[in-house]
């Protein structure tokens, strides 16, 4: 039995990126979708669930990605609306990669030492790999989750959302510079900065001599980097007597991460794979 994946993309063309990812995971053939809409997924989940009998169902998959992570969430809950009884397939969310990287970055922060307890600032914290950042790290005991956005009031939404779907308690702040985000790190022992590529957010001196901060990770690949001073190829380094993580340094990881989640996919019909389940996932593997 051939192993199908639906990848349904809310942009306009499927990205290229999680298709390769996809045949690299297992699967016998992807088959992407732009565009999709809650709107009008109904007739391409249909299809899905009603043509292979009960046992051959686990060979049926959805893929859910797309620049927009609250699009894609959208979605994900549109998907699901649509199954019944056991008239359903495994569906995967993982748009802009979101989950993957923030899980792969969080896991490595675990295995490099104990986060429970222990204050967190996600800079830039409102885009989607910042916000399942802030969950994992709260869901693993982290005292403090403070999520950081040039606006309150974007800040406020992010933190009220993942309240919403993740019953987890984050902390809003609002920072418009290195500066800013310098004073907010100051107390913490965690960092993680997740902001648009090639934009500083923070400047060596803001973290080199704090004494303060343990871990440092920045999911940001293109120069310059989120947090200055370090390495996007960190791996575990120490610098200044902290332990950073680079973007490259734990994409190894996301990569793998991304093609377990594809292949695990295919053991059932009835899996969801989100934030917590993929964070699970790359826990095991870190």
């Amino acid at each position: 039995m051939k192993k199908l994946l639906f990848q349904l993309d809310t942009d306009i063309h499927p990205a290229v990126f999680d298709t390769v990812v996809a045949y690299d995971g297992g699967a016998d053939h992807v088959i992407g979708h732009g565009s999709v809409t809650p709107e009008n997924v109904t007739p391409l989940v249909e299809g899905a669930i009603f043509t292979r009998a009960p046992k051959e169902k686990q060979f049926t998959a959805i893929f859910i990605g797309g620049s927009n992570m609250a699009a894609g969430q959208e979605l994900f809950k549109a998907v699901q609306k649509n199954f019944f009884a056991d008239f359903r397939v495994s569906v995967m969310l993982d748009s802009n990669g979101s989950n993957t990287t923030a899980a792969a970055g969080v896991a490595k922060l675990i295995t490099s030492s104990a986060i429970k307890g222990k204050k967190a600032v996600i800079l830039a914290g409102t885009g989607p790999v910042g916000q399942r950042a802030a969950v994992m790290m709260a869901k693993e005991g982290v005292s403090e989750v403070v999520v950081v956005s040039r606006k309150m009031s974007r800040a406020k939404a992010a933190c009220e959302d993942m309240k919403n779907s993740f019953n987890v308690e984050l902390v809003p702040a609002e920072a418009t510079n290195c500066d800013t985000n310098g004073k907010l790190i100051e107390d913490a022992q965690i960092v993680f900065a997740s902001g648009a590529a090639g934009i500083e957010l923070i400047k060596p001196e803001h973290w080199e001599n704090n004494s303060n901060i343990e871990l440092l990770a920045d999911a940001n690949a293109t120069p310059p980097l989120g947090i200055g001073g370090t390495d996007m190829m960190d791996k575990g380094n120490e610098r200044h007597g902290k332990i950073v993580w680079g973007a490259i340094g734990f994409g190894t990881l996301k990569l793998a991460v991304h093609k377990a989640c594809i292949q695990k996919l295919f053991e059932s019909n009835d899996q969801l794979l989100d934030a917590e389940e993929i964070f699970d996932i790359a826990k095991s593997m870190a």
